[in-house]
């Protein structure tokens, strides 16, 4: 009875890193994948000239320098009061 229960649980301990080795093959195998992906440059935009991609970052700078400019008068009360009326309306 003692040496059947023992078997048992030398059975389960097994199961166990057997499903637990497989869990590691996976996560690793998907690991090894984004990097590869990431070093081969799969993650740009995919049929993006040169021109498009300078008119694209000249966009994204000119609107975060306007963020930038927009927070920096909130900050030192410099922006241009409201319009809206403090009554409200029906």
């Amino acid at each position: 009875m003692v040496q059947n229960a023992t078997e048992v649980l030398d059975f389960e301990k097994e199961r166990m890193m057997r499903s637990t080795s497989l869990i590691n093959r996976v996560v690793l195998s998907i690991l090894l994948c984004v990097m590869v992906l990431g070093l081969c440059g799969c993650w740009e935009q995919m049929g993006e000239t040169a021109a498009e991609g300078s008119r694209r970052h000249q966009r994204k700078f000119r609107l975060e320098s306007q963020g930038l400019a927009e927070d920096i008068d909130t900050l030192w009360l410099m922006d241009a009061p409201t319009k809206l009326s403090e009554r409200r309306i029906p």
